[in-house]
């Protein structure tokens, strides 16, 4: 048995024996721990990784048609709110205005003042 091989297997079993004196309770708080652990990078990269087409896919989604989806993704990016998400930015703006998501997108294209001070640290 090479060195590396015995090292790996005396781990192995530090790990093991840490484990068997843990309850279920703290099994399950290192369980979520690692976990978070381990999609902690996937998030952050979603949160500063989108592009337009992104957030066009997300507008049709949400039920916006392709001709406005662009629209409202071009004026989202130029009030500089993209990284926030147009969906995100689509929801506030149909709560602030009182409409529904269609609504909301025609209110951003008629009017591109409805992003102003959607999100303070944003828009300040």
């Amino acid at each position: 048995m090479t060195d590396e091989s015995q090292a790996r297997k005396e781990r192995f079993a530090r790990r093991q024996a840490e484990l068997a004196r843990m309850s279920d309770d703290q099994l399950k708080e290192r369980f979520w721990q690692l976990c978070n652990q381990v999609v902690e990078p996937i998030v952050d990269l979603a949160r500063t990784h989108t592009s337009p087409s992104i957030e066009r896919s997300v507008l049709l989604r949400m039920g916006v048609d392709s001709v406005s989806s662009h629209g409202v993704v071009d004026r989202i990016f130029e009030a500089g709110l993209l990284p926030k998400g147009a969906g995100n930015v689509l929801l506030r703006v149909a709560e602030r205005t009182g409409k529904d998501v269609r609504g909301a997108a025609a209110a951003i294209l008629e009017n591109p003042g409805v992003l102003k001070n959607l999100f303070q640290s944003v828009n300040a």
